[in-house]
């Protein structure tokens, strides 16, 4: 009949408006084990720089073994060396302080709640592509924290993202608070009570 709408949905397939979404519980002590492997090659950016910069460094060094080489143009020659010695030494050192900052950061990472859903789900290299971008993060590469940022909310790493993915992780308190209570409610007088003792079923409504 024209007006009436559209017909009811049957019971079944009705969806209670106050429904809770079901979470998936995580340990709040994290995931134990060992540490996956690091699945990534070194920096293919920052080793190709170091090694040009030495390579660079190397020649200029040769180069003042000539003999011919005296006076001012000495002098440039040597400015020259020291400034690619210099540069090859910070990406050097930049080199190993993201390697190291790699290694704490992806054990620390694997000891989270999260860890425990992103074995299951087989996200070893996307925990470590995290864990890259966010190491050239932690030396100012902002468009590295950008990266490290977006990759962090798909990992679960925000409350937010924990939200989205329905995943919850656990109170350390939950099944321990109701203990004080049961021993309150076990006892009377001081007296610990028989387990026959028909007060044992009583109680106490709060």
């Amino acid at each position: 009949m024209g007006g009436m709408g559209p017909a009811p949905k049957p019971d079944g397939t009705r969806r209670r408006r106050n429904a809770t979404v079901a979470m998936t519980p995580l340990p709040h002590e994290g995931r134990k084990g060992r540490t996956p492997k690091w699945p990534l090659p070194d920096d293919v950016v920052l080793t190709a720089r170091r090694d040009l910069a030495q390579r660079k460094a190397d020649d200029l060094e040769l180069a003042l073994l000539e003999p011919d080489l005296k006076g001012r143009a000495k002098v440039a020659a040597e400015k020259k060396a020291d400034a690619a010695r210099e540069a090859a030494l910070i990406l050097t050192k930049q080199l190993e302080a993201q390697q190291q900052t790699e290694g704490a950061l992806w054990r620390e990472l694997w000891k989270t709640p999260q860890a425990v859903m992103w074995e299951q789900l087989r996200w070893t290299r996307e925990v470590a592509q995290y864990v890259r971008w966010k190491s050239r993060a932690e030396v100012g590469d902002l468009d590295a924290a950008k990266e490290a940022r977006q990759l962090g909310d798909r990992l679960g790493l925000t409350p937010l993202s924990l939200l989205r993915l329905r995943w919850k992780i656990s109170d350390p308190d939950e099944g321990s608070a109701v203990a004080p209570r049961a021993r309150r409610r076990s006892t009377s007088g001081g007296r610990r009570q028989r387990p026959d003792d028909p007060r044992a079923t009583l109680h106490v409504v709060e």
